[in-house]
């Protein structure tokens, strides 16, 4: 019976039997103002118990976010006891400063390199998830020209920035024998790409795919991970001191951001679709369920280790390949003690898996 619905009920049958029924009716009432007295109580302190955490992200709202845009808009967060203010990223933000600054209890790395410059620097931050177990990371090509493939593209022209030179174009140095007299400038704009069908470009799994299809161009996509570049992506961070002074706090964050992505990936992502458009009016509906679905399609989220461990994942293993990969190629020292990037204690949980 619906509980709403039985005092209609069984109201009018106790008033009929008269005499000490009618007293037992007073007490049933005053006892049920007592237990919803009690569960507002019990609400509300709750509520008041509620710690307030700063989150930055790695850019302007987009897909890329969508999971812990969903824990905020579903109220996952606050089933943890969280109120999150999401700060977004974005090319004149450095939050792995303001991380480290201590302005932000929680932030985004893009990718491994983030927690590995923090460990090589001694600055005590530390990634506690990757929610990601790919990096979006793509070369973009024409189709028709021979480039269907990471080894076909060895000595042509790619157009790339700064930062990817000293990131993920070493992975391709040594897996493929890239060069650097390969590398031509890249402004972030797809126009150079459009106008030369011979053109190689950076890009971003979700984002210059779809400006370019939206120009009649059908790309070849390679992504960099399929081909057995060990970064993670979109790596949550906190400080180290955090960990230890407040860890049910960071484990309650990363639960819920773990929760919140399960539900964009495979429930209605509607609701953390909303507050991205809000947060980031160049969004659209359109745009959303594209990037929404290449990380399904490609397995950027719920992939690899995620798969029997839960999203977030992250092993000792995975984080050794990536540091020997880099360490070869000279970017960090090989005597560094690379673990200190990073803690397994909040991740591998099985946390919002169908058990």
């Amino acid at each position: 019976m619906d509980r709403a619905a039985a005092p209609q009920y069984s109201a009018p049958l106790l008033r009929r039997r008269g005499g000490p029924h009618s007293m037992n009716e007073r007490l049933t009432q005053t006892l049920r103002s007592l237990c919803f007295g009690l569960l507002a109580l019990v609400m509300a302190g709750t509520a008041a118990r509620a710690e307030t955490v700063s989150f930055g992200t790695d850019w302007k709202a987009e897909a890329e976010h969508g999971g812990y845009y969903q824990a905020i808009a579903t109220g996952i967060y606050k089933k943890y006891g969280l109120e999150v203010n999401l700060r977004q990223g974005g090319p004149q933000v450095n939050h792995a400063q303001l991380l480290a600054a201590g302005v932000l209890d929680f932030n985004i790395a893009s990718n491994s390199f983030g927690p590995l410059n923090f460990a090589q620097q001694n600055i005590p931050m530390v990634a506690i998830a990757a929610l990601f177990q790919k990096d979006p990371s793509v070369l973009i090509a024409h189709p028709g020209e021979g480039n269907n493939t990471l080894a076909a593209l060895k000595g042509k022209p790619i157009m790339i920035s700064g930062d990817t030179r000293t990131g993920w174009w070493l992975f391709l140095k040594q897996k493929f024998g890239y060069t650097d007299d390969q590398i031509r400038p890249y402004n972030f704009s797809t126009a150079p790409f459009l106008a030369d069908k011979k053109a190689v470009q950076q890009g971003y799994l979700s984002s210059e795919p779809y400006t370019i299809e939206k120009q009649g161009v059908k790309p070849i996509v390679l992504l960099l991970a399929d081909a057995g570049y060990a970064s993670y992506g979109s790596i949550l961070q906190c400080s180290r001191k955090l960990t230890s002074e407040k860890p049910d706090l960071v484990q309650r964050f990363v639960n819920a951001s773990i929760e919140g992505w399960y539900s964009y990936l495979y429930g209605d992502p509607s609701p953390g679709n909303a507050l991205i458009k809000k947060d980031n009016p160049e969004m659209n509906d359109e745009l959303l369920a594209y990037g929404l679905g290449k990380l399904k399609e490609y397995g950027i989220v719920d992939s690899g280790d995620a798969k029997t461990m839960g999203i977030g994942a992250m092993t000792d293993a995975r984080w050794q390949e990536f540091f020997d990969t880099m360490s070869k190629a000279g970017l960090y020292p090989a005597d560094m003690e690379f673990k200190q990037a990073y803690t397994l204690q909040f991740v591998n949980q099985k946390v919002g898996m169908k058990q």
